[in-house]
């Protein structure tokens, strides 16, 4: 009876350490998700902006260097 104990004692452990684990991965992904949601929402401006600036200048063409800050 003893050594069935253990074993259900050493089943539990491993468990709550298997909970954990998928606690720690959901939470990972869940931040993941949120930082690929972020990155396809500047995406979509980025994309919004080269298309008003080419629509906008006609013949003038969109370069980066238009972009850089005045501290450049």
């Amino acid at each position: 009876m003893d050594e069935l104990e253990q074993r259900i004692t050493e089943l539990e452990i491993q468990t709550a350490l298997q909970e954990d684990t998928i606690a720690d991965l959901n939470g990972t992904i869940a931040k993941m998700r949120e930082t690929l949601d972020l990155q396809q929402a500047q995406l979509r401006l980025l994309y919004r902006r080269m298309q008003d600036k080419s629509t906008d200048g006609g013949a003038e063409t969109y370069s980066l260097r238009d972009e850089i800050p005045p501290h450049y």
